[in-house]
């Protein structure tokens, strides 16, 4: 089984002599499909770095990074955005929806960039709404839709291309207690049905719903382990 996530040794340096900042140390990771981890790590310690590193959205300094089997260490931003667009689903903590499109429209959006065809992208589209639950809201403008909700077209966004994970930055960071229940509910329907989720978060109750916790500090991994759910 080929790891969705193969970090080995990475590191990730900006600026040079003694001014120069470590972000990242050394960074060893491996995620198979199908597991559920939360990612935490306080400010300056490193975790935002690793994000972006796992999101393609940055290149390492050293070490080598493999998303679903491909290395993408040395990769050029062309290709880094072609791996983002095909094997990643992002969440981020706002939903960056756009205010005058329909859910249905703005969780099509990723599939508009492919080429696909009109029938299927809405197709596909509205079968990712069914999954997390808002089917019946497709039509319905992101100022008629609560916060969770919002959030929950996000998610949908983020599938409906069949990325290798999902990668989530505090998701539920802009929601109240009920709507935070409500996307982490999803979240773990989603895990129990076989998506690789990769969750960064501050909030412990939060990073209890994953299978495995990782703590960065200093721009290493400092700890690993089962989170009970």
């Amino acid at each position: 089984m080929t790891p969705v996530i193969e970090v080995t040794g990475l590191t990730k340096t900006y600026g040079s002599g003694p001014n120069a900042v470590h972000a990242l140390r050394g960074v060893d990771l491996t995620v198979w499909p199908g597991e559920y981890l939360a990612i935490m790590g306080a400010s300056g310690s490193g975790k935002s770095t690793l994000l972006n590193m796992l999101g393609c959205l940055d290149v390492p300094t050293s070490g080598s990074y493999k998303l679903d089997g491909i290395d993408v260490g040395d990769f050029e931003e062309r290709q880094l955005s072609l791996v983002r667009n095909r094997k990643i689903g992002f969440v981020f903590q706002s939903f960056n929806l756009i205010p005058r499109t329909t859910a249905l429209a703005n969780v099509e959006l990723p599939l508009v960039y492919s080429g696909m065809r009109r029938k299927q992208r809405r197709e596909r589209a509205f079968a990712a709404l069914e999954l997390v639950g808002l089917a019946d809201r497709a039509q319905h403008l992101p100022n008629e839709l609560s916060g969770g909700q919002q959030q929950r077209v996000a998610v949908a966004r983020a599938l409906v291309t069949g990325p290798a994970m999902v990668l989530a930055d505090e998701p539920t960071g802009n929601l109240d207690s009920a709507s935070s229940a409500e996307v982490l509910g999803v979240f773990d329907r989603l895990n129990a049905s076989g998506r690789t989720i990769v969750m960064i978060t501050h909030e412990d109750d939060v990073a209890h719903h994953a299978s495995r916790l990782i703590r960065v500090v200093d721009g290493r991994v400092a700890t690993t382990v089962g989170a009970t759910r």
